[in-house]
């Protein structure tokens, strides 16, 4: 893999700030994004040795449209509050998936590793914007099962939170104090090192 992923990182920073303002959006789009991508993945790795290189382009873009396309329907079907909530970026799972195939992400021996830091980030983003911006975790938590309860979560914070942090712009700031805080505690990590014996 050759290719920077700069532009399939950036297409995923709207799912990113979009569905991280409650824990179980977060945990909806991470299991949408695991099952179309895992799906597509499959799926290519069927067709590829079958297509000449130019109809690749082609074939990944229609088969990404149609496992899309079934996906929305499948969660609208399944559960009609979390499709509402999730719908605006679930066409963005096509488009990465299309993106991801023509960096060569697919055939990349360390692809589930990446994945798994996204999803992750998706599932610790969430749990403490809806945490710290709300006072509780969880709320809603029985769309994920095809149930409309308007249960509240866990109340955590009886006083609520910082409401900021449920909005887009909190949900910036968060990040960005997630991605400094993990730097920092990289380059500890490295100054703490013995030094080597040549």
């Amino acid at each position: 893999m050759n290719k920077p992923l700069a532009l399939p990182g950036l297409l995923m920073l709207a799912p990113l700030i979009g569905t991280t303002d409650t824990w179980v959006k977060a945990l909806g789009m991470a299991l949408a994004s695991l099952l179309l991508s895992s799906t597509f993945a499959a799926g290519m790795h069927l067709l590829r040795p079958h297509l000449p290189s130019r109809l690749q382009g082609l074939a990944s873009a229609l088969l990404a449209a149609g496992l899309g396309s079934c996906l929305w329907l499948a969660g609208k079907a399944w559960s009609y509050e979390l499709h509402q909530q999730l719908s605006l970026y679930l066409g963005l799972l096509a488009l990465q998936c299309v993106i991801l195939e023509q960096a060569g992400f697919f055939q990349h021996p360390g692809r589930w590793r990446l994945a798994a830091g996204f999803y992750s980030a998706l599932m610790v983003l969430g749990a403490l914007r809806e945490l710290l911006g709300s006072g509780a975790l969880g709320s809603h938590l029985g769309w994920l099962a095809g149930l409309s309860d308007e249960s509240t979560g866990w109340v955590v914070l009886p006083d609520g939170g910082l409401h900021l942090l449920t909005l887009a712009p909190g949900g910036f700031i968060l990040l960005g104090l997630l991605l400094a805080a993990q730097r920092a505690w990289a380059g500890s990590s490295l100054l703490n090192r013995p030094p080597s014996r040549k």
